[in-house]
């Protein structure tokens, strides 16, 4: 169902967040904090095994190998050439050095609000997702990142309070606009140009559970225009 992830992976945030505010005090009177930590890497590598699964299974669905290979090396260079990544990285020190001037309460739920949303929104598998979700009523990929943003909404909300939680708006927005607007455009793209979108897209989707479980360092950021060449393939008839 279009949209049904988004919701989802929304209210995932919502419900963690509230968990970990009620819970806060309950939680660091009987567990350690190393406790935590160390349950989290856990489930977190379990969950990131999935990720490359459902990332594996998608790119299965590959017809044209070829097409994959010349959108992942044309959309690197891209990438790379926009340094997508480093612009990221430099909008959210931005967002942190704005909302981390002083120390007041008010400051620290911006804080808490920014790091999240920028955590949830700005990446892949947020893009991804939302693309799959639009373009093919899939919505596994972002129900994999709603597990994946409640534990860590879960383990902000402990530190950084309410303002994780306020993170779902962000999450809804941003997702649903990206869904929406592949819903939109859908009938404009060939079936066989969107089956190779999808194959691309969850190469990249591995890509993050690979950094995920091996704590490796790939720029899936810059990696992301690879997912729009098959459009151009199409255009000229190849595929």
């Amino acid at each position: 169902m279009f949209g049904l992830g988004v919701i989802v992976n929304s209210l995932a945030v919502v419900i963690a967040s509230l968990a970990a505010l009620l819970l806060k005090n309950f939680i660091q009177r009987l567990i350690k904090k190393e406790t935590i930590e160390n349950i989290s890497n856990t489930v977190m590598a379990g969950l990131a095994l999935c990720v490359i699964y459902m990332g594996m299974s998608g790119a299965l669905e590959c017809k044209h190998p070829i097409v994959c290979i010349v959108s992942m090396v044309v959309g690197g260079i891209i990438g790379e050439a926009l340094n997508i990544d480093r612009a990221l990285n430099k909008f959210g020190e931005k967002l942190e050095a704005k909302f981390n001037k002083n120390n007041n309460e008010q400051v620290t739920i911006a804080q808490g609000f920014v790091s999240a949303s920028l955590l949830f929104c700005v990446g892949a598998m947020a893009v991804v997702g939302s693309l799959n979700s639009g373009l093919f009523g899939d919505n596994n990929i972002l129900y994999a990142k709603s597990a994946l943003d409640g534990i860590v909404s879960f383990l902000f909300a402990l530190t950084m309070g309410i303002g994780v939680l306020l993170a779902a708006a962000a999450v809804f927005v941003y997702e649903g606009a990206i869904a929406l607007c592949s819903f939109l455009l859908k009938g404009l793209l060939a079936t066989s140009v969107i089956t190779e979108m999808n194959a691309v897209g969850s190469l990249l989707i591995m890509a993050l559970g690979i950094n995920i479980i091996l704590k490796s360092d790939i720029k899936v950021a810059n990696l992301l225009p690879a997912m729009f060449i098959p459009i151009i393939f199409g255009v000229f008839g190849v595929i």
